[in-house]
């Protein structure tokens, strides 16, 4: 891939263990009628900018995707983070870890995306881990009423545009 940005700031890695201790965590699953291979489909291509204002950028690496994936991020035009997949398990889920940033501010970033069969079609779990450096901790305190409200209409808007 392609140099991220003029300045970057690398994250420290992030694991499972990152993802369920960190010290700004948020998760929100959201049930839908679609299979879990329509979910999927959103999950891995470009559809995501249709339907999450936040999303204004995203660049994946070279296909086939899978573990070792790059892709590149950007919310709200000016906040570009690279994102390294460590897991991938075709259908069901990925997970990642932030190895770059655009703006300083964060320490570490991972993500796990859980698409689980239902009887009536799906349901998706995201989980968001975030830790900030210390100075910046207090912006991220105040500003998680914002990040859980994101990460809820991300999820519906998921759920309305595949199906209810």
């Amino acid at each position: 891939m392609v140099p991220m940005a003029r300045h970057s700031y690398p994250l420290a890695e992030s694991d499972d263990a990152f993802l369920t201790s960190a010290p700004f965590r948020y998760v929100f699953s959201v049930e839908t009628t679609a299979p879990t291979s329509r979910i999927w489909e959103v999950l891995t291509g470009n559809e995501l900018l249709m339907w999450i204002p936040v999303f204004t950028g995203l660049r994946w690496g070279p296909r086939p995707l899978g573990a070792g994936t790059v892709r590149d991020v950007t919310l709200a035009w000016v906040f570009t983070i690279r994102e390294r997949f460590f897991r991938w398990e075709e259908g069901q889920r990925y997970t990642f870890t932030a190895v770059q940033a655009s703006l300083p501010g964060l320490r570490h970033a991972g993500e796990d995306w859980r698409i689980e069969p239902m009887p009536s079609g799906s349901r998706l779990t995201w989980t968001l881990a975030l830790a900030a450096h210390p100075l910046v901790t207090p912006l991220m305190w105040v500003s998680s009423p914002v990040i859980r409200l994101v990460q809820r209409r991300a999820l519906r808007a998921i759920r309305v545009h595949v199906g209810k």
